[in-house]
């Protein structure tokens, strides 16, 4: 049997991945042109978030910067949903609203288990 390996870097490298895409495959609207641009930061974010929360200095810390990650992911699953709703999401747009809303169940329960365990 052989161990599967979960890292949530490369998840998120991943997920960056896919948000470049799918602001890559958006139509040429002046909406398109304002949701990507946004999109494109805030899905991008989560990754350079968690690795600043590798580093960090504190359980403190590394809880402030999940939670700057989680706040940007969940901007991401607002606005892929706006899009979504427009019609304009093409068809990298679905899985990827799906893994946002996973990634943002993994960052609640990272960040609810540090918050436990740093008040023990």
């Amino acid at each position: 049997m052989t161990e599967r390996r979960f890292d949530l870097e490369d998840r998120l490298i991943n997920f960056s991945a896919e948000i470049i895409a799918v602001v890559d495959e958006l139509p040429p609207t002046k909406a398109s042109s304002h949701l990507g641009g946004q999109l494109l930061r805030s899905g991008t974010a989560p990754a350079l978030h968690y690795g600043e929360a590798q580093s960090a200095e504190s359980q403190k810390d590394f809880i402030h910067k999940m939670k700057g990650a989680l706040k940007e992911l969940r901007e991401s699953r607002i606005n892929l949903r706006i899009l979504e709703r427009v019609r304009q999401l093409g068809p990298t747009g679905v899985p990827t609203l799906a893994e946002c809303t996973e990634l943002i169940r993994i960052f609640k329960k990272s960040i609810e288990t540090a918050e436990r365990n740093l008040n023990k």
